[in-house]
């Protein structure tokens, strides 16, 4: 602010007058008491008569000097002061102060001020004091400063202003810094207020010397012939001169607002190399680093970078400051600097980790790449030994491979090691040695190249595969159980059938029944996981069958564990057996029951997954696409890391023995691959265990469908549309007996006879045949008075898909029934469209056999 006063401030200071010196004492008080008394004594010695005169005169001499005192002190003309108030220590220094004082009462008189005030408001003298307010009154810019003072003072507040007074007569102008305050915290000394002018010229000048000075500096560097840049400690570029942004095309306000980081514009792993500067405590480090600089447009352009790092007492590194020396132009002028150039940008830019190392094993030089592995690791920087980066187990191949080079062994085979850290991680170690003659202090050249990914994708694909091969294995022994059991349970029919419940073998025989029938729910689990069961998908909401399984799963779990289930809304539908989905379901609330043994929660919870969102999940092996995710969760112990990838294994377990078959998970893991889902597990020990489960979404097809009976239904365009439900056997207990000639094709000579045995006893005409060569001849002797071909699937010389095929060509209407321990899938591709046939899976009982036989004979042809 700007402001000319009436009064010319460069008069010569006025002295502040002497305070006049105050006397009296107790003496003085006692010696006129005393000269009182003595009058009045002798007064009375004279008589009441002659003294009466006397004492009215004194009377009256004292009534007119306390009368005039009483009017002296009105006036003001004598005041009574306080004794500590003139102590002319506390007064010299008030009044001879730098600063301008003065003190105003509540009405804004001026009742004190210092010789400081006086000269730099521009007063003559005591006499011509005036108040703050009144000195600036003729400036708008001062008069806005004092107004707030003002304000401050009524409110008894403190308050400063710093104003520029021009000088008259075109001298240079003063700056002054004003403040006001109240007198003290009492009521009475709260109005008045303290003002104090300090002249505050010099030290502004001061300021903008230092000011200009700093302007220059900036102005200097910003056009020096090399660039420069900061980084804060949180990888943020704190200053970049105008030369660089220039060199990488930024505008210097953009980097000045915080809108890059170091990262955005030092190329490839470069980052890693200037943050891996050993930290000292207290000391001071420069390195040298040949780099590449990214500019805004992508190009790259090589330079020199002196890297200057100071760390605190902790070790904590400060702010960093780096001389910036471009290379570009020695690739155009020295062909020496340009070829030292090439190979840095080769040497730090290669995708391989590479450090030269001493016999030790401590590393001399490293490339980005390196220190970046290096930072990975959790190691402290690249000037570490390299065993360090590697798991202790594995750090004698290292070393070994290292001693070979340092000896002058060449051709040295790469080994392949784990990494140290807290993941998985592997790299692949490729030594040469460094001739001797170069330099003594390194020994060998190590490259390494990570194998983490590539790993886990071998182990991915051994995994696969080993779960193929267990699949393959897991539904042969299915199929050769299915035959044993058909027969197993044929047999146990005919008993049945020959036994009252009275005779005292028919408890055992019933037992033989139940344990058999157990056998075949096992059988069809490993089918489950080999993916060749039957299934009889339909389209399902999800969310009522999830409902309708609330009841059994309470019953479950049991009360210690709370049942939650969570419904997405609008969900899609999707297409899956029902009973196997509640198979999945039942065995996943089960696992998670034994997980809680002292209680817990089981939340089941189900939602759309669109086909970005899929995306974004990430999932090995699973397509983007639209599904209906329902997650498993619990609240349980949670499944350690390194069994976690076996849990999908058969007769993989860990409950105690006789506690579980190892065939839960597995068969849950079939189910899901075979309806076209996938199934994944995240899980923590101590944290519980989530089973995601994604089905594919059902899109409905133009075309009618047509429902197909329960029991068998036909299959068109070489699928067996429906499987003869086990069910079946308790469906009727009506008349199953029939007519007609049936052909039974069996290559287990003892199933085939029991086959017979019982079609025969429902009145049907059995002709046997061991396989599909003899089945044909079979069908040529009888001349076409087949009436229907029960036929195994998989038979020496001729299978069953070949035997339909030579059958329909000599009789296009017979009625055919395949009777396998595998699923249709597993034979269905190799049907010639528009074949018809039924279903039966293995083992089944004589009832079924019967039901399926006559229903497929009153069907139409």
């Amino acid at each position: 602010m700007t402001a000319e006063t009436d009064h010319d401030l460069s008069r010569e200071p006025v002295a502040a007058q002497e305070p006049s010196p105050r006397s009296g004492s107790i003496a003085l008080v006692l010696l006129v008491a005393t000269g009182l008394v003595a009058v009045a004594v002798g007064l009375m010695t004279l008589g009441r008569a002659q003294a009466q005169p006397y004492i009215l005169g004194i009377l009256a001499v004292l009534a007119m000097i306390g009368l005039f005192n009483l009017f002296a002190f009105a006036a003001g003309i004598i005041r009574f002061v306080d004794r500590n108030l003139d102590d002319p220590v506390m007064g010299r220094i008030a009044d001879h102060a730098f600063d301008g004082l003065a003190v105003t009462d509540p009405r804004g008189h001026v009742v004190y001020s210092n010789a400081a005030y006086l000269t730099l408001t521009g007063a003559a003298g005591p006499q011509d004091v005036r108040p703050v307010e009144r000195v600036f009154i003729g400036n708008p810019d001062v008069s806005e400063a004092v107004f707030r003072l003002l304000k401050a003072a009524r409110e008894g507040k403190r308050q400063q202003e710093e104003v520029r007074i021009s000088g008259q007569d075109g001298s240079q102008g003063r700056w002054l810094r004003m403040r006001v305050r109240p007198l003290g915290t009492g009521k009475r000394e709260a109005k008045y207020a303290v003002w104090s002018i300090s002249d505050i010229t010099r030290d502004r000048e001061r300021q903008e010397d230092v000011f200009q000075e700093l302007q220059h500096a900036i102005e200097y560097l910003d056009h020096a012939p090399c660039g420069f840049f900061s980084v804060n400690p949180a990888g943020e570029l704190a200053y970049v001169n105008a030369t660089l942004a220039n060199w990488l095309d930024y505008d210097l306000a953009e980097i000045g607002s915080g809108g890059l980081r170091l990262a955005d514009i030092v190329s490839g792993d470069g980052t890693s190399l200037l943050s891996s500067i050993v930290a000292v405590p207290g000391e001071v480090k420069t390195e040298v680093f040949d780099i590449d600089l990214r500019m805004r447009t992508g190009k790259t352009m090589p330079v020199r970078l002196y890297h200057k790092l100071a760390f605190g007492a902790d070790g904590a590194p400060g702010p960093s400051r780096t001389l910036v020396i471009s290379r570009a132009r020695d690739e155009r002028s020295d062909p020496d600097r340009a070829a030292e150039v090439r190979f840095m940008r080769f040497f730090d830019h290669t995708p391989m980790a590479i450090a030269t190392v001493d016999r030790g094993g401590n590393v001399v030089r490293a490339n980005a790449r390196y220190a970046k592995l290096a930072q990975g690791l959790g190691l402290d920087s690249a000037s570490k030994s390299i065993f360090r980066a590697i798991n202790a187990r594995d750090r004698h191949l290292v070393i070994a491979a290292i001693n070979q080079a340092a000896e002058g062994q060449a051709d040295i085979a790469p080994v392949e090691v784990a990494l140290e850290g807290t993941k998985e991680r592997w790299g692949q170690f490729f030594v040469t040695p460094v001739d001797a003659a170069e330099n003594d202090a390194e020994a060998a050249i190590v490259h390494m190249l990570e194998t983490t990914e590539r790993r886990a994708l071998e182990n991915q694909i051994n995994q696969s595969q080993k779960m193929e091969t267990v699949g393959q294995l897991a539904g042969g022994i299915a199929h050769d159980f299915n035959n044993v059991l058909s027969a197993i349970m044929m047999a146990n029919d005919f008993l049945l059938n020959a036994h009252k419940p009275t005779d005292p073998s028919f408890q055992d025989i019933m037992q033989i029944k139940q344990n058999a029938t157990r056998a075949a729910t096992l059988v069809r689990q490993l089918l489950a996981f080999s993916r060749r069961q039957t299934l009889r998908p339909q389209v399902l909401d999800l969310g009522d069958a999830l409902s309708d399984l609330t009841m059994l799963l309470r019953r479950l779990i049991g009360e210690k564990v709370k049942l939650d289930l969570i419904h997405g809304r609008d969900l899609w539908p999707v297409k899956v057996d029902v009973s196997q989905f509640e198979q999945v379901i039942v065995n996943l609330a089960v696992n998670a029951r034994d997980a809680m043994p002292d209680g817990g929660k089981l939340i089941i919870r189900t939602a759309n997954v669109a086909t970005e969102e899929a995306g974004r999940l990430a999932y090995k092996g699973m397509p983007a696409a639209d599904y209906v995710r329902i997650e498993v969760a619990d609240t349980g112990t949670g499944i350690p890391a390194d069994i976690r990838d076996k849990i999908f294994e058969p007769f993989f377990s860990t409950k105690e023995v006789g506690k579980g078959t190892g065939l839960g998970l597995s068969t849950v893991y079939g189910i899901v691959k075979q309806t076209g889902g996938f199934i994944y597990v995240d899980s923590e020990p101590g944290h519980g265990t989530s089973f995601h489960i994604f089905l594919p979404r059902h899109h409905a097809e133009p075309e009618v469908q047509i429902e197909q009976p329960a029991a068998a239904s036909v299959a068109t365009n070489g699928a067996a549309k429906e499987a003869v439900p086990a069910a079946v056997e308790a469906k009727s207990r009506t008349d199953l007996t029939g007519q007609g000639t049936i052909l039974l094709v069996e290559d287990e000579e003892g199933l085939r006879a029991l086959n017979a045995r019982g079609l025969r006893s429902r009145g049907y005409t059995v002709v046997e045949a061991e396989n599909g060569v003899e089945a044909m001849e079979v069908l040529e002797e009888q001349s076409g008075a087949i009436d229907l071909v029960v036929s195994d699937v998989v038979m020496p010389e001729m299978d069953g898909p070949t035997l339909l095929k030579a059958m329909r060509e000599k009789n296009p209407d017979i009625r055919f029934i395949f009777v396998s321990g595998y699923a249709e899938d597993a034979f269905e591709k190799s049907l010639p469209e528009g074949q018809q046939f039924d279903f039966l899976p293995k083992p089944f009982t004589l009832s079924q056999l019967v039901a399926a036989v006559k229903e497929t004979m009153t069907k139409q042809g």
